[in-house]
């Protein structure tokens, strides 16, 4: 029998705490059903007995406070809401719990923004994550030594697991389930949660907003300049110019204000443009080319998809049902 323990922090979302223990318990139902036994001790565990989300519209009345947990199987860490640091500043007496399961052998699973949490530990230092696209530059700013995988639903690294925004996690969810039992199992629990099994990747749900919070005034400037003129012909010369930064000095401090270089900033500010287009326009995927400044179709075509993870075509039918 393995031992779920699934955390109930302060200002957690409680749908990140309810899901995973439906999913563990729904598992436990379908191996009982086959004939075999069940396999999860599902717990939801916290600092107190109960703990009220949501200003008190919800309470989260715990199975296990931390004090009585000595050794756990798997921690689910849920998404929290609000200002990150706020909320992983209300949860520090989670920490040393966690860092020492962890230590005894226990695996550890943020979903979403729960990330923040689990980097507070220091267990991820210099390793791999994920999190919610949109939390990426408050990600990156808050915890440097964190190598955030950005785009990914599910990031794994020795015994350590985070997955990607909002419902994404169910992915994950899933993911442990395979492990755990098999793969029978966890086509069956995708079955009935009408969930895609495979899907490893959330680029075609991101919106890019270029990262502003930074003081360098001078790339800034050059981030404006680029997100208004994108159609144009811009160079990298052209821009280091316009700030008056000599090239190489202009290339470093753009990678590090906006954790993208020149060109990739471009190419971003592109394809978000032209993910709109095909959003909401019946334009063909030349004439949204050409709108967005690229005139080569094999080019176009590889920067989209390498963005969005899916092609041009793909993402017009996906998202644009005009």
């Amino acid at each position: 029998m393995k031992t779920v323990s699934i955390l109930a922090p302060e200002t957690a979302v409680i749908e990140a705490i309810a899901d995973p223990r439906y999913m563990f318990n729904a598992v436990n139902l379908f191996l009982q059903s086959a004939g075999k036994p069940a396999l999860f001790n599902v717990q939801v565990v916290g600092v107190k007995k109960e703990v009220k989300l949501e200003n008190s519209l919800f309470s989260v009345h715990t199975d296990k406070q931390i004090t009585d947990v000595k050794k756990t199987d798997l921690i689910f860490i849920p998404a929290l809401s609000g200002d990150m640091q706020r909320a992983v500043a209300l949860n520090q007496e989670l920490v040393p719990w966690i860092v020492q399961q962890h230590k005894n052998g226990a695996e550890i699973a943020s979903l979403c923004v729960g990330a923040f949490l689990l980097a507070s530990t220091g267990l991820l230092n210099g390793k791999k994550c994920s999190t919610h696209w949109g939390f990426a530059n408050e990600f990156r700013t808050m915890y440097p030594d964190v190598e955030l995988v950005e785009g990914s639903i599910i990031t794994e690294e020795q015994g350590i697991y985070s997955s990607g925004g909002a419902n994404s996690y169910w992915n994950l969810l899933l993911y442990l389930v395979e492990k755990y039992t098999d793969r029978d199992t966890a086509i069956l629990a995708s079955k009935f949660f009408a969930i895609d099994i495979d899907r490893d990747n959330q680029s075609a749900f991101m919106i890019f907003k270029g990262q502003k919070e930074h003081d360098d005034e001078e790339i800034k400037t050059a981030q404006e300049f680029i997100e208004i003129n994108y159609p144009g012909k811009i160079t990298v010369d052209g821009l280091a110019n316009m700030v008056a930064i000599g090239r190489r000095s202009f290339e470093r401090r753009f990678k590090k204000a906006t954790n993208n270089t020149v060109v990739e900033y471009m190419q971003r500010v592109k394809v978000e443009a032209a993910k709109r287009s095909f959003e909401s326009s019946r334009k063909n995927i030349n004439e949204v080319m050409f709108d967005v400044g690229y005139t080569d179709t094999k080019a176009f075509r590889e920067v989209f998809k390498k963005i969005t993870g899916l092609t041009p075509i793909e993402y017009r039918n996906k998202y644009n049902k005009q």
